[in-house]
């Protein structure tokens, strides 16, 4: 997402956002000395995050689209980039404004406060920048401002840029700046499992081994990510696509890392298998003082 800042020594408003390598900054609009541009400096962040977040999280993406369900909740949310605009010339939200409409509002609250009809035009363009961004990124273009889409995890991957990474892995198989650059991460990471599996299918054939094995023994020559490794290829082995092998792992991590825990099936089979290996640490090494409380358990394969 964008962030925004306020340069005291020139009272500018900035926007920044990241590109992979690094961060650029513009400058937005020339501020009054008023601590209300700190504040419009925060709005503007909490509305470019809640915008961006429909690019992470896309309606099509959901589990259940019914009313009032995920899905329809966050094409609900997207739909709310028509209003945004209109919003920040009306600072009072109505009580259904979805979170996208009551950022918007926000800002046009501070912009309200501040009355400086320039600084509302010239954040009003920003705004607008922002959304077009959001749509590029959408559609698999991250050129420009969407660049920064380069450095967000997305629950679904533009088949656009899946063929991108997959020509850029075919060049330079062992990876290229312009992967980190270019490309958005989900869609680097199912071009990735295509050359991995291929990768793990040819050592197969000349050693021997099932595909699953390689990546232990290629992990005694360079430390790999053994477990997910071992989990996209063995169900690319079982006749999955990379997207279908790369992509339950994604969710469920974006899941985690907003505080829920997706697949409890999955979840006890971690718990079984770490309550297994404690015993058996229990048996052979008696003096080592573990537990239940005191292992640490990864809640995803993904390192």
């Amino acid at each position: 997402m964008t962030r925004y800042a306020v340069d005291p020594a020139r009272n500018t408003l900035v926007a920044h956002w990241s590109t992979g390598i690094g961060d650029i900054a513009t400058n937005v609009a020339e501020l009054p000395a008023t601590r209300d541009a700190l504040h419009l400096a925060s709005c503007l962040t909490h509305l470019s995050q809640a915008c961006w977040r429909c690019y992470t999280h896309p309606a099509s993406a959901a589990d259940q689209h019914g009313p009032h369900s995920v899905g329809w909740n966050r094409q609900r949310e997207r739909d709310a980039f028509a209003g945004v605009l209109p919003a920040l010339a009306a600072p009072d939200a109505p009580p259904s404004a979805t979170r996208i409409e009551q950022a918007a509002h926000r800002v046009g609250r501070v912009l309200h406060a501040i009355d400086l009809p320039r600084l509302a035009a010239d954040v009003t363009a920003e705004v607008a920048h922002e959304l077009l961004a959001v749509e590029h990124a959408e559609l698999g273009d991250l050129s420009a401002r969407a660049q920064q889409a380069v450095t967000l995890s997305r629950e679904d991957a533009s088949p656009l840029q899946v063929a991108q990474a997959d020509t850029l892995l075919h060049r330079q198989p062992f990876g290229t700046e312009a992967l980190i650059t270019q490309v958005e991460p989900t869609a680097a990471a199912i071009a990735a499992a295509h050359w991995l599996h291929a990768a793990a299918v040819v050592t197969a054939r000349r050693t021997g081994l099932h595909p699953v094995q390689t990546v232990a023994k290629a992990d005694r020559v360079k430390a790999l990510a053994q477990e997910s490794c071992a989990e996209v290829i063995g169900a690319m082995s079982a006749g999955a696509a990379p997207r279908q092998a790369v992509m339950p792992l994604i969710r469920h991590t974006l899941h985690v890392a907003e505080g829920h825990l997706y697949g409890i099936t999955a979840a006890k089979r971690r718990i079984d298998a770490a309550e297994e290996l404690i015993a058996k640490a229990h048996a052979d090494h008696h003096d080592l003082d573990l537990g239940l409380d005191t292992v640490y358990l990864p809640i995803t394969s993904l390192n």
